[in-house]
């Protein structure tokens, strides 16, 4: 090799260069990879929230993992997503102001309903899904599929045994007023009775977490109480999912 060749190859024009060719080449290999993998990336995020929306329902079991083509057929069979307005009545046509629900159905006959979670945590967003029974007021599940929050602490929320205490919880009180499911501050046990089916058990050294998810809950509930009340007032009916929140 010539001197000058040497020297082209020693100099920080040489370096550069290299550098630059380098970091083009693994761009472009990051960049396809990534434009490759993003449509299965978008399939396991929606198999993810289905699954979360099966296991708030009560549908697929927490300790167990079922494949995905029994996700897809569990929610075919058994979810329906529609939108529904102010009134909680079901729209041809979503908006920008119309709120995501999800039907819970076995042969058309409807067993209860689930409404998205979107709320405020200590780290970031939670977002997760609470399932009711077709009364309108008692909750069947709860489940957690996104937040930041820090694990060992807030992150128990997407624990199993913090789900399950949701499980069979009361959003109306004996006034049949609207005071939505709160996380107690230690166990729900130790509160006066007359509370107890409204909480579930706290999450020690994460008092953050429960309040602020407590706090949207309550904020969530509220938006959707003209759909609990469309359920309530058709409660013990065969009403079909074409039609209880119909006009």
């Amino acid at each position: 090799m010539s001197d000058k060749k040497k020297s082209f190859k020693n100099s920080r024009v040489y370096v550069v260069l290299f550098a630059l060719v380098n970091a083009l080449v693994f761009s472009v290999l990051i960049t396809s990879a990534a434009t490759m993998l993003k449509e299965r990336q978008l399939e396991n995020m929606a198999l993810d929230k289905r699954t979360n929306l099966l296991e708030a329902a009560d549908l697929v079991p927490l300790d167990k993992k079922p494949t995905p083509d029994d996700i897809k057929q569990i929610y075919d069979t058994h979810i329906r997503e529609v939108h529904v307005d102010a009134r909680g009545r079901i729209m041809e046509t979503a908006t920008d102001s119309s709120l995501q629900l999800y039907l819970i159905h076995t042969d058309q006959k409807v067993q209860g309903y689930i409404v998205p979670i979107s709320t405020r945590g200590l780290w970031g967003k939670i977002h997760g899904y609470m399932a009711f029974e077709e009364d309108g007021e008692t909750v069947s599940g709860f489940s957690v599929y996104s937040h930041s929050e820090t694990p060992g602490l807030g992150g128990e929320i997407e624990s199993d045994w913090f789900q399950k205490n949701f499980k069979g919880k009361k959003i109306l009180n004996a006034s049949n007023q609207l005071v939505s499911v709160g996380i107690a501050k230690g166990r729900a046990e130790n509160l006066p009775e007359k509370l107890q089916d409204h909480y579930v058990d706290g999450i020690s050294g994460a008092t953050l977490t429960g309040r602020y998810l407590s706090e949207g809950l309550e904020e969530t509930l509220t938006k959707y109480e003209p759909v609990s009340i469309l359920f309530r007032q058709k409660k013990g009916s065969q009403a079909h999912v074409e039609t209880i929140l119909d006009e």
